[in-house]
């Protein structure tokens, strides 16, 4: 079964992005105490996160002065979502959205909600493509990890190979601490 999106999902994560405090303290109470007051930042230091579904195929696009992520949001029981399934509806959406963005070089992210899950944080990033080698996009965007392939070169989500929530936006917010950071 391919992921997928749930309107209520992609509102989840733009309540949480967008630094909501229900949303965002719903969310941190999973996390460890020093992760949690590092996700609250959110609070203080939101994303201006716009619902974009229909007009470029991204459901959100995450903005602030330094950069701007598309995301594409995806939601599954399952801990693979496969990019074949679905008459490779969701393989062709990847393939146009590496091209919408690649021209204005930018990245789609992926993000992942698991359901049902009662481990931990409950959604995890992706990159869709290759980060800049040089700014702060690329020195944010490197160690998401990839969507993955299946060895037919096919891509895939593997729920296990994802940067958790929480871990990107202590990213964020790392290079972001010379601008915003206080007393320096």
């Amino acid at each position: 079964m391919v992921g997928r999106s749930y309107g209520s999902y992609e509102r989840a994560l733009r309540g949480i992005l967008s630094g909501d405090p229900a949303g965002v303290r719903a969310y941190s109470r999973s996390l460890p105490p020093p992760a949690r007051a590092g996700f609250e930042r959110l609070i203080r230091e939101p994303f201006l996160v716009v619902r974009a579904a229909g007009s470029f195929g991204f459901d959100l696009v995450a903005l602030r002065r330094e950069f701007a992520f598309p995301i594409e949001v995806k939601a599954s029981s399952s801990t693979t979502i496969p990019f074949t399934a679905a008459s490779g509806r969701a393989a062709a959406q990847l393939a146009d959205h590496r091209a919408t963005v690649e021209r204005a070089g930018l990245l789609v992210l992926y993000a992942y909600r698991r359901l049902g899950g009662r481990d931990g944080e409950s959604w995890r990033v992706f990159r869709a493509g290759e980060p800049p080698h040089r700014g702060v996009s690329g020195y944010v965007l490197r160690p998401v990890p990839p969507i993955g392939e299946t060895r037919d070169g096919n891509a895939v989500l593997r729920w296990e190979e994802g940067m958790l929530l929480s871990a990107f936006v202590a990213r964020v917010y790392e290079v972001l601490q010379p601008s915003y950071g206080g007393g320096g």
